[in-house]
């Protein structure tokens, strides 16, 4: 990474392009605990362009709790650097104080005594709060809407995703691109786009069958805003039918496509665009690779990997901004776009304390609106929890810790295997567990709780592909999210090794026994990828589990050994 004082100078001297974080603001007025709303959406209005930046919102409409990552491990060119910074050293990274509010939004440490401190985060109303200010104060700024909307909780999958389509429709972005909203089939993909007031944009969505372009996305759309064209292009999450079923859009392929990308920025440039920006559900690290090879952008607003960082990182002349996940920031860059070329900005990463931002009244009806059908069972009790219930990390969460002891209790099996998405809300300790929450942490397309035997063998075959997705130095083969969580056994990984040699030392947990290659264990999973899996869907499977035992207690774990990190 490199620090603002190095950017400002290596950056005046090689091109003159000069930028800002509007991070150190905050900062300080966060470790004086005395934020407002005035605070928080200060900003010195710069240059003659502003984007807004949303991603990876997960259909959380209402504010939550959300905890960031204590083990983000970067391997390769990104090891040691953002966003494979957690804890006390990312703190140390950017200034933060402990205790304070950017510590409790930003960084995982004490994180349940700084929440019942500060409060809640995100939901849709405050965000639309900010985004109002901002279009106050720059009525042309563009919202970008980087994708993982239209999916997430109970209302969205029983909705098909209309929830969050009307209440993102309010909200009036200019464009988005994609990454789960497949999940929800390609048919209806395609009607929701074909009535959307707006750009969805994916200039990597090809047609499976003519490895064409796909007509129903387009690469790119052009705005004319502060006297500046604008092209922006879209990038959708490139490993779509590795990552998530494939039967589910099979007129569909994706890829980073580098070439077509490159194509299509010199082909804005040719038609006059002064101003490259790249709506991108790459990824962090694939984002910084793609800026190395692709020239002419000028801004990648990244996605996917849910970090909030709250300075950009520059990669040649563009810069990258990651905006957080599930509603809990939003972004705001200002350009100074002269002569086709960018020769400044300044950036916010405004956090959304839910207590301190004031939500828009208009979206607070609306999306009341659309939970009101559901309202009972959104809100029924099914327990309590004493822990820290969380999802992120790339081994394990309490959350999927509990998910593993459900499907191993519930399914009668040996081991268990729940996939290491990244979204889903945090509870902390003294909490109700509702049915809203469970669904927060389960709610898919493809969410049936199988039930088989796997050889050891095989199982190591799992853990190896999984691992190699997240560990691949290169990460145009990064295609997974985080490790596979396992319930029942314990495993050693040396990250610094090649596929196939990162996985040892797995053990029964239940016996102390080594897993032998050649014996059969039954095991239950949810999240197949195989078309016509079967069993009970997982959120009635945590649901009964946590019925039964009333409050939930979820043990440490440290059953994986992690070295060459």
């Amino acid at each position: 990474m490199i620090s603002r004082r190095d950017f400002l100078q290596v950056s005046m001297a090689a091109s003159a392009l000069v930028g800002a974080s509007g991070f150190g603001n905050w900062s300080r007025l966060a470790a004086q605990q005395a934020l407002t709303q005035d605070q928080l959406l200060q900003f010195d209005t710069f240059g003659n362009v502003s984007l807004i930046h949303v991603t990876d919102i997960h259909a959380q409409l209402k504010p939550i709790y959300f905890r960031e990552p204590s083990v983000n491990i970067g391997v390769g060119d990104n090891r040691g650097a953002v966003p494979h910074v957690t804890g006390a050293d990312f703190r140390k990274l950017y200034g933060i104080d402990d205790g304070s509010p950017s510590h409790y939004a930003l960084s995982s440490g004490d994180f349940s005594s700084l929440a019942k401190a500060y409060g809640r985060v995100g939901g849709l109303d405050r965000v639309a709060t900010v985004v109002n200010a901002i279009r106050a104060d720059r009525p042309d700024a563009l919202l970008l809407d980087g994708g993982d909307t239209w999916h997430g909780s109970y209302t969205c999958y029983h909705t098909e995703g209309q929830d969050m389509v009307n209440v993102m429709n309010q909200l009036r972005p200019d464009a988005m691109t994609f990454h789960w909203e497949f999940t929800l089939g390609s048919d209806r993909v395609a009607e929701i786009v074909e009535g959307l007031p707006f750009a969805a944009l994916g200039q990597n969505i090809f047609d499976a069958e003519w490895d064409e372009p796909a007509e129903l996305f387009p690469p790119y759309q052009f705005f004319e805003r502060g006297g500046v064209k604008i092209a922006v292009i879209g990038q959708a999450f490139p490993y779509m039918p590795i990552a998530n079923p494939g039967w589910m859009f099979p007129e569909y392929s994706f890829g980073i496509r580098d070439e077509n990308m490159q194509a299509m920025v010199d082909e804005v440039r040719a038609q006059g665009a002064e101003c490259v920006v790249c709506l991108s559900h790459n990824g962090f690290d694939v984002d910084k690779s793609m800026a190395g090879k692709v020239t002419g952008i000028d801004v990648i607003l990244s996605g996917h990997t849910h970090d909030a960082l709250p300075e950009p990182v520059l990669v040649g002349e563009t810069i990258i901004v990651a905006s957080g996940s599930n509603g809990k920031f939003v972004s705001r860059v200002d350009l100074d776009i002269q002569n086709g070329r960018m020769m400044g900005f300044r950036h916010k990463l405004i956090p959304i304390f839910s207590d301190v931002i004031e939500p828009d009244a208009e979206m607070t009806a609306l999306i009341d609106e659309q939970r009101a059908p559901f309202k009972a069972e959104l809100e029924e009790v099914i327990g309590q929890t004493d822990s820290l219930l969380y999802r992120r990390g790339n081994f394990n969460g309490t959350w999927d810790d509990l998910i593993c002891d459900a499907l191993m209790s519930e399914r009668e099996a040996d081991i268990a295997m729940s996939p290491g998405v990244r979204w889903g809300p945090s509870l902390i300790p003294g909490d109700d567990i509702t049915r809203e929450d469970i669904w927060n942490v389960t709610s898919m397309t493809y969410g049936k709780a199988y039930r088989t035997e796997m050889t050891g063998e095989f199982i190591k075959v799992i853990l190896e592909d999984v691992a190699d997705n997240i560990f691949n130095p290169d990460p145009y083969y990064q295609q997974g999210g985080d490790m596979v969580r396992i319930g029942g056994m314990g495993y050693r990984i040396d990250v610094s090794k090649p596929q196939g040699e990162r996985i040892t030392d797995m053990t029964l947990l239940k016996t102390g026994e080594a897993i032998d290659p050649a014996k059969n264990y039954v095991v239950a999973g949810w999240a197949s990828v195989n078309e016509g899996t079967e069993g009970p869907q997982i959120w009635d499977v945590v649901e009964a589990h946590i019925k039964k035992l009333g409050t939930v207690t979820v043990q440490p774990n440290d059953s994986v050994t992690v070295v060459g990190a």
